[in-house]
């Protein structure tokens, strides 16, 4: 293997560590108000320029954030929720669409569905997914709805205002550093 080959491996290890505490930095910055989050911006973003890169840095964070908060219902929810916005933006960027309304739709629709996600997480993984399953999934919905309301609100905001403009500079700083192409 030529130095060339090792040198692109190491950026794209660092690159990949990078976007990791970044996820990590943004959340811990932004956990003092609830559900007012950056994590969801930050995967698209990585999802939509650095590919599947940008995946395997989501699935470190949630491996952070065990190692971190230790182990719930809410780590297979995060295993399955937040490679999800990362890969339905790596679909949006293989297109190139940076329509920041197509953007803003995908996110608020994603941020709805992880509050179902989570409450079928929840609602199954604590007691099953037997009888009376439907009624302690609709308690457990209804109970977090607000913040789901509030996280939606946080997500159209930063999607409509924010997104295009990072992944235009982002792509121009990655493109600049010749990974392009290789996630």
């Amino acid at each position: 293997m030529n130095v060339s080959a090792h040198r692109n491996r190491a950026k794209k290890i660092a690159l990949i560590a990078m976007m990791t505490a970044a996820l990590e930095g943004g959340k811990l910055a932004l956990s003092f108000i609830p559900n007012v989050e950056i994590v969801t911006l930050l995967c698209a973003v990585y999802g939509f320029v650095f590919g599947w890169s940008g995946i395997v840095a989501t699935y470190l964070f949630v491996g952070v954030e065990s190692l971190i908060w230790g182990f719930n219902t809410w780590v297979i929810t995060y295993l399955l929720y937040w490679p999800l916005v990362t890969f339905c933006f790596l679909l949006l960027g293989r297109r190139n669409i940076k329509n920041r309304f197509i953007a803003t739709l995908l996110a608020v629709a994603l941020t709805a569905f992880f509050g179902v996600l989570s409450s079928l997480v929840d609602a199954g993984l604590l007691l099953g997914f037997q009888e009376g399953f439907f009624k302690r999934f609709a308690i457990i919905y209804v109970r977090g709805v607000v913040f789901y309301v509030i996280q939606m609100i946080c997500n159209l905001a930063l999607f409509l205002g924010v997104f295009r403009p990072i992944v235009d500079r982002v792509s121009k700083i990655y493109q600049r550093n010749d990974l392009r192409g290789r996630s």
